[in-house]
């Protein structure tokens, strides 16, 4: 999914800033020339984490929310890969970049980025930024967290999932043993206990920190969802960025089990089309709103600042219907997310110990 890059003038000028950004990476999607009708002058930099745009997942929902910003706010963007392995000098550098190249805001994609963010935010104070998924009680005041309640929608996840299996034992397989993931894990393996504690759930990690290579390993969720079939799980729920993709391919093979889709609703996704019929439902969690949402407020001036948390009650998570197998069961997750929006259910962001 790697482009050549297309700068325009108005996105770069001189050539020592098209330099720097290529080293980083960079591509830009922007196609607005000097003084063109409804270019807002805003120019916002966006760095993936790793797997980038063409992941079908977490980062191709951030990428909607800046193409969506690009068509309606008519803003400039460009856009810059992360690389699995880089060292956090490699983080710190693409930011700078963007910042050099001015860039304003500059968006990171995940909570790798949370070092590299506090470092250059806080040398670049008149600059905006916005980290997603990722807090700190240390990063400067210019810095924006954007993060979600993944637990809340998991467990909507795993009362789909103990409501489909039909062998009591259902999957969860998490990219790379972090804090986040595991609030994925917590509130999956909750809403299955809720439904029914009789569901064995099995949990396998693909990496852990500092190996974050387990969120762009399609070999390795297809390894590890193999291996959860082969104990018997029928549903499988991966939250692994493109790791995920190998999961629900290994899914497609098995006559009667089901894949439960992560951040995009994957059943939807044209490069996983093929497998779109052994894909129960994703849990969507709306990075793209988060991003618009953000680059608006930056627009208007009056940008978010501090901590800005997307739950289930403000629609920040959902549950895909594309295909309708969940209809049949819409009633009781209706249920559930109104226990959890009420206050009524309290879902658990770290995994029983």
């Amino acid at each position: 999914m790697r482009r050549s890059m297309k700068l325009a003038a108005v996105v770069l000028s001189g050539s020592l800033g098209m330099a720097s950004l290529a080293a980083c990476g960079a591509k830009s999607t922007d196609t607005a020339t000097a003084g063109a009708s409804g270019s807002s002058g805003l120019k916002v930099g966006m760095a993936y984490d790793i797997g980038g745009r063409g992941d079908q997942s977490f980062n191709d929902s951030a990428a909607r929310g800046l193409d969506k910003a690009k068509a309606d706010l008519g803003v400039s963007v460009t856009e810059a890969d992360a690389k699995t392995g880089e060292a956090e000098a490699d983080k710190e550098s693409r930011l700078r970049d963007l910042v050099s190249s001015g860039y304003n805001p500059v968006i990171a994609v995940g909570f790798v980025y949370q070092g590299a963010v506090e470092k250059v935010a806080k040398d670049n104070p008149n600059v905006k930024f916005a980290i997603i998924d990722s807090a700190s009680a240390t990063q400067p005041g210019n810095v924006t967290s954007l993060t979600f309640s993944e637990q809340e929608g998991s467990y909507l996840a795993g009362v789909a999932a103990a409501s489909k299996t039909k062998t009591k034992t259902v999957g969860f397989i998490g990219g790379v043993q972090t804090e986040l993931i595991k609030k994925f894990e917590a509130g999956y393996t909750a809403g299955v206990k809720a439904t029914n504690k009789d569901v064995n759930v099995l949990v396998t990690y693909l990496t852990t920190p500092p190996d974050f290579s387990g969120f762009a390993s399609p070999d390795k969720g297809k390894e590890a969802a193999l291996g959860q079939l082969d104990k018997g799980a029928d549903v499988i729920y991966a939250a692994a960025g493109s790791s995920g993709n190998g999961s629900i391919e290994a899914v497609s093979q098995k006559a009667g089990a089901w894949a439960i889709g992560v951040d995009s609703d994957q059943a939807a996704q044209p490069a996983l089309a093929k497998y779109k019929n052994s894909i129960l439902t994703s849990m969507v969690k709306n990075v793209d709103t988060a991003v618009y949402s953000y680059i608006d407020s930056v627009k208007k001036g009056n940008a978010f600042t501090g901590v800005k948390n997307f739950d289930l009650k403000a629609e920040g998570l959902s549950l895909a219907t594309t295909g309708g197998h969940i209809d049949d069961i819409k009633g009781k997750l209706d249920d559930a997310a109104k226990a959890i929006t009420t206050g009524a259910t309290t879902v658990p962001t770290a995994p029983a110990q």
